[in-house]
């Protein structure tokens, strides 16, 4: 599955909104397979390595189930001060090397890790309870880098990008598990539903011909703004109280970002007295620091610094 590509679909014929209309009864049945390929992406070999960009590195396989792991790499700087990366939707820890770079650079200490399902982590090909499950990922890399990987007294901070953001958020209502900062690139929004309709548009999910027509197109949308929620059993948008109302929270988004708009990440944010938003000038989804490498970097450093001391 691409990342999302923000274009505007044209207008189907009427010879495919016939064909659209014959397909009618497979839409359903397509858009919830849809919702699980979200969610447990087909594979792809890794592009890039963090000795491509003259990161140090240590592997670590982070157990998350019985024979089950996260793959990681850890990149080792400040013993002090820690940074753990996510990453996009059906993508991997190699697409979050060239912000891992910037921040060792700066004398972090940075790990990142591939999700459950995605890249050289395990699979789990369970269903349902995913918000919980993602969720469990980040609280399980940073417990292993604070019980066994010697950052027992580091300050960590979490760096989620679009579909991490989420996971980042939710792993913070589980209970014991505690970070010292919380950045999001692209995300996350106020309300899912509408997020995974914009993936649909932008091309990010495939869909055959026969399906991009109307009506089928519809039928297939509602059922994936459906049953996608219902995967993930979370209760969105987090609370307002407790962790949430102390973490230092940055929220970052693309002013042409037309996957997860600016206005939604505005309207998570309202929701945290200690929040900062910041929109990155002329920026799409995810590319606020390819659009500008260093006043990207600069919002950033600058967070961290005052969140982690």
């Amino acid at each position: 599955m691409p990342e999302p590509r923000q274009t505007s679909a044209r207008p189907p014929s009427l010879g495919a909104r016939a064909l659209s209309a014959a397909a009618l009864p497979i839409a359903p049945l397509f858009g919830a397979s849809l919702a699980y390929l979200a969610f447990h992406p087909r594979r792809r070999e890794q592009r890039e390595h963090p000795r491509d960009h003259g990161l140090p590195c240590t592997e670590l396989k982070v157990p998350f189930a019985a024979r089950k792991h996260l793959d990681t790499w850890l990149c080792p700087g400040s013993p002090e001060k820690v940074v753990v990366l996510g990453h996009s939707m059906a993508t991997a820890k190699d697409h979050s090397l060239r912000h891992a770079k910037f921040l060792h650079d700066a004398g972090y200490t940075v790990c990142l890790f591939d999700h459950r399902s995605h890249g050289a982590s395990s699979d789990d090909r369970a269903p349902f309870g995913l918000g919980d499950r993602f969720a469990s990922d980040v609280t399980a890399v940073v417990s292993h880098l604070r019980d066994r990987s010697g950052y027992g007294t580091a300050r960590i901070a979490f760096y989620g990008f679009s579909f991490s953001c989420f996971s980042s958020m939710w792993a913070l209502t589980h209970d014991g598990f505690e970070l010292d900062a919380l950045v999001c690139d692209s995300g996350p929004g106020h309300d899912v539903p509408p997020l995974l309709r914009k993936f649909l548009e932008a091309e990010a999910l495939p869909l055959p011909a026969v399906l991009k027509g109307e009506p089928a197109r519809s039928v297939v949308a509602r059922t994936l703004c459906a049953v996608g929620p219902a995967m993930l059993r979370a209760q969105w948008p987090p609370p307002a109280t407790g962790k949430f109302a102390k973490i230092p929270l940055l929220f970052m988004s693309g002013e042409h970002d037309a996957i997860v708009p600016p206005s939604s990440v505005d309207a998570l944010a309202e929701r945290y007295a200690q929040a900062e938003t910041h929109v990155l000038p002329g920026a799409e989804h995810l590319l606020g620091l390819e659009t500008d490498p260093e006043g990207y970097a600069s919002v950033v450093l600058d967070f961290l610094e005052r969140a982690l001391g």
